[in-house]
């Protein structure tokens, strides 16, 4: 994007390493049971896979948040969309991308999270930062989870 290109989109980007194989960090992704251990503390229910029916329920966040699979091509990558408020999604949804590189001869894995579909607005900037945030912790939890069995979510926003 340039100076004289109009802003009609808020999107995101964060990344981290994770000392485990891209299959490894897959998992912790896509599996409703190892997601429940670190990120979703109220609990995941469905593979990211397809056509599944996917919630994802936070204790600290009231409310379980219905989670559409686009694809998901393992290890390597997984598209999901979910509501927002203040989207440019036309079903008022945002959608989050997970991509996942191997690096080390695949003992470490890139993980690259891009979430876009806000609208530049302060109510859309306010939703986007504050998903960005939680994607941030949410990598910082699962490397913690991943590597050392650590949950560092846990009483951390009550």
């Amino acid at each position: 994007m340039n100076d004289t290109e109009p802003l009609d989109t808020l999107s995101f980007t964060v990344s981290g390493r994770i000392a485990r194989s891209c299959a490894e960090v897959y998992e912790a992704v896509a599996d409703p049971e190892q997601l429940s251990k670190y990120f979703t503390t109220g609990g995941a229910r469905g593979r990211l896979e397809p056509g599944a029916d996917v919630t994802w329920d936070f204790r600290d966040f009231p409310g379980a948040f219905p989670v559409a699979v686009v694809e998901a091509d393992p290890p390597r990558r997984i598209v999901i969309e979910w509501d927002g408020e203040a989207t440019t999604g036309e079903r008022g949804t945002t959608r989050t991308v997970f991509e996942f590189e191997p690096l080390d001869g695949d003992t470490r894995t890139l993980v690259t999270i891009t979430e876009s579909s806000w609208l530049p607005t302060p109510e859309g900037a306010r939703n986007a930062f504050g998903n960005c945030v939680g994607w941030t912790g949410m990598l910082a939890a699962m490397k913690a989870w991943v590597e050392h069995g650590i949950n560092l979510r846990e009483g951390f926003y009550r």
